[in-house]
């Protein structure tokens, strides 16, 4: 396995647990519209890490056959983030708002931790 394809495993696994939490979060304790609203932020960034990796990984294999390269989807991925941000506001009475624009940015966290801590191991 390559270096990116364990990066992007261990990347999506760290993303799992994360979720796993939220949904602990939004099921046994009294903040559940804020858990809700992170776990809603959470699946929709999930969503554009998965779809942002296999995108890159398709670009890869497309500059390395020296073949004209496709976009990375950023249209896709803003459209995600925009239906996340209309469901939660639809839903204000079981959504927090700033608890799914947080939960949008985890994704992010979690690629510059792992990219910390496999740093720090070398």
């Amino acid at each position: 396995m390559s270096n990116y394809q364990s990066m992007a495993t261990r990347q999506r696994k760290w993303m799992f647990y994360l979720l796993a939490v939220w949904v602990l979060g939004a099921g046994f304790t009294p903040y559940q519209s804020i858990f809700l609203g992170l776990l809603l932020g959470s699946i929709v960034s999930f969503y554009n890490l998965s779809l942002l990796q296999k995108k890159t990984n398709d670009f890869a294999e497309s500059v390395e056959k020296n073949q004209s390269a496709r976009g990375l989807g950023t249209v896709s991925r803003l459209a995600a983030v925009a239906l996340a941000v209309i469901i939660a506001l639809r839903f204000e009475e079981h959504f927090h708002i700033i608890a799914v624009l947080i939960g949008l940015m985890t994704s992010y966290l979690v690629i510059i931790i792992d990219f910390v801590m496999f740093k720090s191991k070398e």
